[in-house]
């Protein structure tokens, strides 16, 4: 079931000569998790601001085609009706902390206030995320004092608590240590299990890989490959348009090339763990 609608979607910001979309045609389904990739300036975080109706409503330009949220143009929503239905973790964490709350759980809180829920439910939705988060530690805490990672988990948990259908995730790890990584994708992955509809940007391929239901290639404002991630992320066309392939595809791609005969291109740990381990018995066998 789609959520979500894109056809020929097309849009040039003011002032600019190219347009930054061309052609934009995709699907987006309920419960998956959608990974858009492909070189800083393709039109990955364009395409996110249109998705979350930053564009039109925020920025103008020049927007032609259908972006259908529910069956309806999104030209057609305020942002305020947008808001519940989409919701939208920034690259930039300064850019989420609303900056008029001194503690995390007020600043959780701060999305529901504005949809005008009642204070006891508030109370309690609240609370669910932070046990949900494992963030108690946090709570009574300013949200200016906390790490790149803690931040970060409370950007999205200040996002989720607020329950929308469908979460658009803009390069969440891009500042982020290895530990800080691990927890934000702990969340993404809990989110995922969860049913939510997730639109991700995201560079680490290798992580992408073990989590994602389907890949968007960008190349120069256009989706120029889409499918499923073990079909996609094994694909050695994708690095024509300079993308990226996790490493264990690109060690598959290289026995190919050798004439190592493997059953498949793996694309995580795992399937590289089982194609050698395939080879070598296949292997012992012949000789």
């Amino acid at each position: 079931m789609s959520l979500l609608q894109i056809k020929n979607l097309s849009y040039r910001y003011p002032l600019e000569e190219d347009k930054a979309l061309r052609d934009i045609n995709v699907t987006i389904e309920k419960g998956k998790l959608h990974t858009l990739i492909g070189q800083n300036g393709a039109g990955k975080t364009t395409l996110c601001n249109v998705i979350r109706g930053f564009i039109p409503h925020f920025y103008q330009g020049d927007l032609h085609g259908d972006v259908l949220l529910e069956g309806r143009d999104i030209r057609q929503w305020s942002l305020d009706e947008i808001a519940p239905k989409v919701g939208y973790v920034f690259q930039n964490t300064f850019s989420q902390v609303s900056g008029t709350k001194d503690t995390v759980y007020e600043e959780i809180a701060y999305g529901l206030e504005n949809l005008g829920v009642d204070t006891g439910t508030i109370r309690e939705e609240v609370n669910r995320i932070i046990k949900l988060f494992n963030i108690n530690a946090l709570a009574d805490k300013n949200p200016y004092e906390l790490s790149g990672g803690q931040k970060q988990r409370v950007a999205l948990a200040s996002i989720i608590v607020m329950d929308p259908d469908i979460l658009v995730i803009d390069e969440p790890t891009s500042q982020l240590d290895p530990q800080g990584t691990e927890d934000v994708f702990h969340i993404i992955r809990m989110m995922r299990e969860r049913g939510k509809t997730i639109i991700l940007v995201e560079h680490k391929i290798d992580l992408i890989a073990e989590f994602s239901d389907i890949i968007l290639l960008m190349h120069e404002g256009e989706i120029v490959k889409e499918g499923r991630t073990n079909n996609i992320l094994t694909n050695p066309d994708v690095l024509d348009y300079k993308g990226a392939l996790p490493q264990y595809a690109l060690l598959g791609i290289e026995m190919q090339k050798k004439g190592i005969p493997i059953d498949q291109v793996p694309y995580t740990k795992e399937g590289a763990l089982q194609v050698l381990n395939n080879w070598m018995q296949k292997k012992g066998k012949i000789e």
